[in-house]
């Protein structure tokens, strides 16, 4: 698979570390009166619907730079 770097251009998956879902970026809150739960739903509760996703992705043998990377999960297609 080749992801699309947005600088070096394209460079093999293999140089990559896929860190996972880039949603979870948006962290709770964690001073709001409810934040046990909402962090509950954060960790546990996760859609894992066919299509296309967006995920976070770090080129470690590359110039150390995390991309979000649109990819299919279906086709794989990035």
């Amino acid at each position: 698979m080749l992801i699309n770097h947005p600088l070096l251009g394209p460079r093999d998956a293999s140089e990559f570390v896929y860190i996972g879902d880039a949603t979870l970026i948006d962290r709770p809150d964690w001073q709001t009166e409810d934040a046990d739960v909402q962090f509950h739903d954060y960790l546990y509760l996760r859609d894992n619907p066919p299509g296309e996703h967006r995920e976070l992705w770090f080129h470690e043998q590359g110039d150390r730079s995390w991309l979000v990377v649109a990819r299919n999960v279906t086709t794989h297609e990035v």
